[in-house]
């Protein structure tokens, strides 16, 4: 998180889901937003793959095990697929190895896009973080989640409007 604004910072919880954060601040000054949930426009059958093949490789699957994933998976409302943080990293095959990436360079194999032409119109809402009542008043009430609203991607407690 001390590198320059617009890198990725991807890290472990839980010692196994991996988390993509953008640091949004100048170096040397640790900064970053988590990226909670996305909601995919297109490549959702290599996100399906992706999230299969983290599995195996974390878990030792054996075939029959990745074909009840697959199945599994298959039913999964798009929008769901990475509606978590460590479900985007699945999803989009990040890991810790991501770290320092130019998420703002297009040549980048994992990069952030703008908007493009004709794209809907959304509202953004903004709630208390997720997870965090260790850290205690004021911090776990500050409206620091943010997220589209009413979108199906979004994980944890809904954010009224």
């Amino acid at each position: 998180m001390f590198g320059p604004p617009g890198m990725a910072y991807v890290y472990l919880v839980y010692g196994m889901y991996d988390c993509l954060n953008v640091v949004t601040e100048p170096e040397r000054r640790p900064a970053a937003i988590l990226v909670r949930a996305i909601e995919p426009l297109e490549g959702i059958e290599r996100m399906r793959e992706a999230r299969i093949s983290r599995l195996s490789r974390r878990r030792g699957m054996t075939p029959e095990a990745s074909d009840r994933e697959r199945a599994r998976l298959a039913s999964i409302a798009p929008a769901r697929l990475a509606s978590g943080p460590g479900l985007v990293a699945a999803a989009f095959s990040i890991d810790r190895s991501d770290t320092g990436v130019d998420l703002c360079a297009a040549r980048s194999g994992l990069h952030l896009e703008p908007a493009t032409a004709g794209h809907r119109p959304f509202e953004i809402v903004a709630g208390p973080r997720v997870g965090i009542d260790y850290a205690g008043e004021p911090w776990a009430s500050k409206p620091w989640r943010l997220a589209i609203a009413a979108s199906a991607a979004v994980s944890g407690p809904t954010i009224p409007a």
